[in-house]
């Protein structure tokens, strides 16, 4: 597996509560950013990202990628994204990419005492995937493995039009104790790439770590 761009990193976002989360992001994978003052310095950006991810493309087709790119921000708002990054690699000479978002959202009041448990039947129940619970570094969590059709960008595509394509999916929720649940998955519509960025992904999840307000470490219950 070859990637390209840059080096292993830690990340970090502080949820409500003065929960702050901190994770591991491995070398090879570009961020959309998500500090910018204004619009314009959003599309500024975004234009940045496209010549770095797309070198070899002429301008007009990285304005179309970056544009791509801004129409997904209304869905993170919605969504609670606060970190999303995507990779692209060549596995056995097979061109593959992969996306990693993190969120955070409210926990269901329902919850009760056991969050993971509600968490994981919730899941179970919308049948999103084959679902599971797991113990993590940081505490309970659960993990759902599915697949769900999306559409690739037709600025993307051989034929320049829009295309169904399936895109699997490895989805993380780690219910945390001010009322949040801590969302990280990883999607790939590249069939080829699944063990390697699979395998990658498990590796971000478990280096994600807590801290308090004070900077002292913390491990949910459960």
């Amino acid at each position: 597996m070859t990637t390209e761009t840059a080096e292993a990193a830690q990340r970090a976002l502080t949820g409500s509560d003065g929960i702050e989360v901190r994770w591991i992001m491995p070398e090879g994978f570009f961020e959309l950013p998500f500090e910018a003052d204004d619009l314009d310095e959003l599309a500024d950006q975004l234009v940045a990202l496209a010549k770095q991810a797309l070198p070899g493309a002429d301008e007009e087709v990285q304005l179309q990628y970056a544009a791509m790119c801004a129409a997904h921000y209304d869905e993170f708002i919605e969504a609670g994204v606060q970190y999303a990054g995507f990779v692209n690699a060549e596995v056995d000479g097979v061109r593959c990419t992969a996306t990693v978002n993190v969120s955070l959202m409210d926990l269901d009041e329902r919850a009760g005492r056991n969050p993971a448990g509600f968490l994981a039947t919730t899941m179970r129940h919308l049948g999103l995937g084959q679902v599971d619970e797991v113990q993590l570094p940081c505490g309970p969590a659960v993990t759902c493995v599915g697949n769900r059709a999306s559409n690739v960008d037709g600025v993307l595509t051989q034929s320049g039009q829009d295309e169904p394509i399936w895109t699997s999916f490895i989805q993380v929720q780690i219910p945390l104790s001010n009322g949040t649940v801590l969302v990280l998955e990883m999607g790939t519509p590249t069939v080829e790439g699944w063990d390697v960025f699979s395998a990658m992904f498990a590796g971000i999840v478990k280096s994600v770590r807590l801290f308090d307000d004070s900077g002292g470490p913390l491990v949910m219950p459960g």
